[in-house]
């Protein structure tokens, strides 16, 4: 156990977690997005959609949500350590250089992103996920959530973190795992990049649909 210990806090054992607990979270982010696209389906579909996944896995999801804390946490501690790090590292005449090397508006914005996504996923999960469900249902807590303006923009903004977020975080995991070939690495990084749009986009058409179509 203790050399399982040594790697995992060494800067490569946080680096795999980083990238293994990141790929984990987008995967989970696809199967979220799906089920949140059934809102253009129509009330019906949407509670239906939400019933059905709370029924047929009543059992896999609160285990699923544990493994997500655990990994959550994981990816915000080294993150941070790394992060830590690397501002130690780095040369006093860095800054001076920020643009070079290949960094993108991803990468050098990716402690601010996550620092903003982790206030929104704490805001979000009080908004619909710890909240009362006897007198309103996830609809509902939807329609009334989204009619107000001020959260609209706050969501919109916390998708554009997504977006940026992901844009070299899925990069940056393939490469973590040794996905790295000069003939693949462009069509990683652009496969990255568009499936962060893709997510930033999907989520924040949703806010807009029901502030100017349901609201």
């Amino acid at each position: 156990m203790n050399w399982f210990i040594i790697f995992i806090t060494s800067s490569v054992g946080k680096k795999l977690v980083m990238a293994f607990t990141g790929l984990c979270f987008v995967l989970f982010i696809i199967v979220h997005l799906f089920g949140n696209l059934t809102i253009f389906l129509g009330k019906e579909s949407f509670l239906s959609y939400v019933e059905d996944l709370h029924r047929s896995h009543k059992y896999l999801i609160p285990l699923a949500e544990v493994f997500l804390l655990i990994f959550g946490l994981l990816h915000i501690v080294f993150g941070l350590v790394l992060y830590i790090q690397n501002l130690k590292a780095r040369p006093i005449s860095y800054n001076l250089r920020k643009n070079a090397g290949g960094r993108t508006v991803g990468s050098g914005t990716m402690p601010y992103t996550g620092l903003f996504l982790l206030i929104f996923i704490s805001l979000h999960l009080v908004r619909f996920r710890f909240v009362e469900k006897i007198t309103q249902n996830d609809f509902t807590i939807l329609i009334n959530t989204f009619n107000n303006l001020g959260y609209v923009i706050f969501y919109i903004l916390a998708m554009v973190a997504l977006g940026l977020h992901l844009s070299h975080g899925i990069w940056s995991s393939f490469q973590t795992f040794g996905v790295n070939h000069p003939k693949y690495n462009g069509l990683i990084e652009k496969g990255g990049i568009l499936l962060s749009i893709l997510f930033a986009v999907g989520f924040a058409s949703i806010p807009i649909y029901i502030f100017t179509k349901l609201s």
